[in-house]
């Protein structure tokens, strides 16, 4: 029986009502130091011997009775007898009885007969390291609850602690459930999903603290779920099973959980992460998390982190905040807390973020995320060129030298992403697939170091420059070639459906899949289209639009869409065919003063390169002829003049 949601209530009072109603009873376990690194200790620990335990030569030198020194100076150098007067000693050595300062060896005049002469007098205890100087006897080393770390452990040994009590990591199950799911390393079929969510579940739990262990997937069979969950809460701390959390029909995940024991909500209101499940059996906690990637590790993080730093009485880390320009308007729902993932570069003195992949199943979006601005449950959203701050998941400093990308995609720029960073460790390249037009406004804007562009302009059969004087009058920008590429149709293997022109096209019926507005690649087939003397309406699927090339053809790979205008890179991906149609240009436009940064000329060096030329052509349908050529200068003189 489908189950609806029970609830969805704000995220906070979910944790709240989760926290109080459940918990991990500590235990704790003796380990040696050695092993303890980022180990919690379960009690403060106390020094059982001083470092050192002797005074001891904190230089190399000779030791000698400071007031036996008093009376030397640069008049009246002071002679002074080996064995009588001082003694040789090096750093960390004890100090001879009786002698309370060390005289560096820089300073001390050695002569041929043993003696030695000093310059300047010893003041007590000079260069000398006193008994317990770094631990002393007794004293605190580590509090209780504390995660230890390298320094820590040097104390711990230095203070005679060689074993250590320790909070014992919590013990957490997951549970993959679906029918779907295979390992990840099984032939993947039709219908087939790998799982990975898994290990991407585990990698977080341990870095938080606790021991995973990804049990068997289970199949969508609700004697099977409860048998899995039933079993797994008799061994571990805590439970995780991962999908069957939503209201599908094979969703069996809530009437498991409340048939064996008590279930406090099913749905937050969050987008993503909405079909979560908090529940308890036996007294464990147990979490159902969504399916989709990104909503199963946002619900993670929101609602099992905090148990697990609760557990070793460690505070919740606080991400970095950061006041960022939207290049983008970002919209969102009235009533849920929405959660969108950013990427963000320093462009003119500015933060300027745009927002990444909004479905909850894009791993991806993640993965190029540089920041998470989380919109309140009663705002509709931000506008374009608004200031607004969102919590970071890398540091300022690195996002200061990330490079923004926008404009039209290509798998050049992964390319140059990688290459970059190669070159120059501290530079980054971030790219926003917002369409060539869409990229020559968001330069227009300052809001991008580069954007790709490849617009066709029917009347003077250029590409770019005839756009770029349209949308961004009187800027200063440079254009500067990065490759010309092959447009052509992406369709299945052996052509089935004879596609070879925008009439084949029309004519057969083939469902088409186009690219968003603005996008160059929808303007050459808006031209084709006219050209032929043909309207949208006749393509079937027109209306239908993605944001990159390998997203077209993962369409066609999928057999949603039968045809799609693209490149040949992308159509290779998949193993689709590739109906070669027209050579365009891709340029890349820059403002002036971006043209002249230091990190511009790291790119054009990249660009330049042979090496790196030979890959991009390695990828079938480019031609590096004319790279980091300047196409045109945008820097025009007043047509008034």
């Amino acid at each position: 029986m489908r189950k609806v949601y029970l609830s969805n209530i704000p995220r906070q009072e979910a944790l709240d009502k989760f926290m109080d109603a459940v918990d991990i009873p500590r235990r704790t376990e003796t380990i040696n130091v050695n092993s303890a690194l980022s180990r919690v200790t379960a009690e403060a620990v106390f020094a059982c011997y001083s470092m050192p335990g002797y005074h001891a030569a904190a230089m190399d030198g000779i030791a000698v009775q400071s007031q036996n020194t008093f009376k030397a100076s640069d008049q009246n150098p002071l002679q002074l007898k080996p064995g009588q007067d001082y003694h040789n000693v090096n750093t960390g050595e004890p100090l001879p009885p009786g002698f309370d300062a060390v005289i560096k060896v820089e300073e001390v005049q050695f002569h041929e007969d043993g003696q030695v002469e000093i310059l300047a007098p010893a003041t007590p205890w000079q260069h000398i390291r006193a008994v317990g100087e770094d631990v002393v006897a007794g004293e605190l080393i580590v509090p209780a609850q504390s995660r230890l770390r390298p320094q820590d452990l040097g104390a711990l040994l230095a203070g005679g602690i060689t074993e250590i009590n320790v909070l014992g990591k919590p013990e957490v199950a997951i549970i993959p459930s679906g029918t779907e799911i295979v390992d990840p390393g099984a032939e993947r079929k039709k219908g087939s999903i790998p799982d990975f969510n898994s290990t991407v579940i585990a990698s977080y739990l341990t870095q938080w603290g606790a021991e995973p262990d990804i049990k068997p997937s289970v199949p969508d069979d609700p004697g099977q779920i409860i048998e899995a969950l039933s079993a797994a809460v008799k061994e571990y701390d805590l439970v995780i099973i991962n999908a069957g959390s939503s209201a599908g029909e094979k969703d069996y995940t809530f009437s498991a959980i409340e048939e064996l024991g008590e279930v406090f909500l099913h749905g937050v209101a969050t987008r993503p992460g909405k079909p979560t499940i908090l529940g308890r059996i036996d007294q464990k906690p147990v979490v159902g998390l969504p399916g989709y990637p990104v909503s199963a590790y946002m619900s993670l993080e929101w609602f099992v982190r905090p148990l697990i730093y609760r557990y070793f009485g460690l505070p919740l880390p606080k991400r970095q905040k950061l006041p960022v320009t939207l290049g983008r308007r970002v919209v969102s729902e009235l009533g849920v807390e929405e959660f969108v993932r950013m990427t963000v570069g320093h462009v003119g003195g500015r933060y300027i973020a745009n927002p990444l992949t909004r479905g909850a199943g894009v791993t991806m979006s993640l993965v190029r995320a540089d920041g998470l601005l989380i919109i309140p449950a009663n705002s509709l959203g931000y506008e374009q060129d608004e200031v607004v701050e969102i919590e970071l998941y890398r540091s300022e400093s690195e996002l200061r030298h990330n490079l923004l990308a926008a404009g039209s995609h290509d798998l050049i720029i992964d390319l140059l992403a990688t290459a970059l960073k190669e070159r120059d460790p501290s530079l980054s390249l971030s790219s926003a697939h917002l369409g060539s037009m869409g990229g020559i406004a968001a330069i227009g804007r300052g809001q991008t170091h580069l954007a790709g562009v490849h617009l066709f302009d029917p009347e003077s059969k250029d590409y770019n420059w005839p756009y770029i004087e349209k949308m961004a009058p009187g800027m200063d920008v440079r254009l500067v070639n990065l490759a010309y590429r092959m447009q052509g149709w992406i369709v299945p293997k052996g052509n089935p459906d004879g596609i070879h022109t925008v009439e084949d096209l029309a004519n057969t019926g083939t469902s088409f899949i186009n690219r968003q507005k603005g996008a160059g690649t929808r303007i050459l087939f808006d031209h084709l289209l006219r050209e032929a003397g043909l309207s949208a309406a006749q393509v079937y699927g027109y209306e239908r639009e993605e944001h990159t090339h390998l997203n077209v053809a993962a369409a066609v790979a999928a057999g949603t869409a039968r045809a799609g205008l693209g490149i040949l890179p992308a159509a290779a991906a998949f193993d689709l065919d590739f109906i070669p149609l027209v050579e365009e240009r891709y340029d890349l436009l820059m403002s002036e003063t971006f043209y002249n940064s230091r990190e511009a000329e790291t790119l054009f060096e990249i660009i330049a390169d042979l090496r790196f030329q030979n890959k991009v052509e390695a990828m079938g349908g480019y031609s590096m002829r004319d790279a980091g050529q300047i196409m045109d200068i945008g820097i025009r003189e007043d047509k008034s003049d």
